[in-house]
């Protein structure tokens, strides 16, 4: 007999995804957190502390880049830490521009407090968001001699850099936080057993191929053919399809288009 999946497992970072699961619980979906990225602080927070030191004294409108929530709160940390305050002490310098992929990011920067004003990134209704929906919205700007950072974690696609360095754009890339292969207690692995014995019990939710990565890492011998995957990115999609996952579906990346689409799901 064929089972309707009844859990969603949501796979980011071990806080995020915790976060997750209130919110999906508060929307009636029954989830549980299942980290397939662990998340380190930036390898040299002096070199953090340093590009905001930059970005306060320059005299054009820098652009600070940030593609996803862990890079902004990777930059206030390692920031505040080298300072030696706390991260609500720093203020966003009035001049620079923070510069965001999606919805999540942007709700991370106003948390670390840049104002809205200085914020830019893809409508909350774009259809995706990603580096493509961000340039569409500042590629007429002047980037001629701009200086840019894309801040990120370690590793990455360099697309939107490729895009501002032909506009002219003085870029460079910063780490302000690190990812790895999550190391799971014995809660999650016993969860992870049980999503491998019964794949069509659950729903995956994938924000990043590299947690489909993860995945096949720590469960090398999985067979996902029953299994159902959400992802928030055809590129995302592909991958989880290529990992073997029979039924993979796009949505928003936030818990109220996660609800949305269980809602939608045929029944079996």
């Amino acid at each position: 007999m064929t089972h309707a999946p009844t859990t969603v497992l949501v796979v980011r970072p071990r806080a995020q995804a915790l976060a997750w699961v209130d919110e999906l619980a508060a929307l009636g979906v029954a989830a549980r957190a299942l980290p397939l990225i662990e998340i380190l602080p930036a390898p040299e927070p002096a070199r953090v502390a340093g590009v905001l030191d930059a970005v306060e004294t320059s005299g054009a409108e820098p652009v600070l880049v940030f593609v996803s929530p862990n890079a902004v709160l990777g930059f206030f940390q390692a920031a505040a830490a080298s300072r030696g305050v706390p991260a609500r002490a720093l203020a966003w310098p009035v001049h620079a521009w923070a510069a965001a992929t999606g919805p999540g990011t942007v709700a991370a920067l106003r948390e670390c407090g840049v104002p809205d004003s200085r914020i830019v990134a893809p409508a909350a209704d774009a259809a995706q968001f990603d580096s493509e929906a961000l340039w569409a919205v500042i590629s007429t700007w002047p980037w001629a001699g701009r200086p840019v950072w894309l801040v990120r974690g370690n590793g990455g696609r360099d697309w939107l850099g490729q895009q501002l360095r032909g506009a002219g754009a003085d870029v460079r890339v910063l780490q302000s936080y690190g990812r790895a292969a999550p190391e799971l207690d014995d809660g999650e692995r016993a969860l992870l057993a049980e999503a491998v014995a019964a794949p069509a019990r659950c729903i995956w939710m994938f924000s990043s191929s590299e947690a489909i990565g993860h995945l096949q890492q720590i469960a090398p011998h999985a067979r996902w053919a029953g299994g159902y995957a959400l992802a928030s990115h055809p590129r995302i999609a592909e991958r989880a399809i290529a990992a073997g996952f029979g039924s993979v579906t796009i949505v928003s990346p936030s818990p109220a288009a996660v609800a949305r689409a269980l809602a939608e799901m045929p029944a079996p």
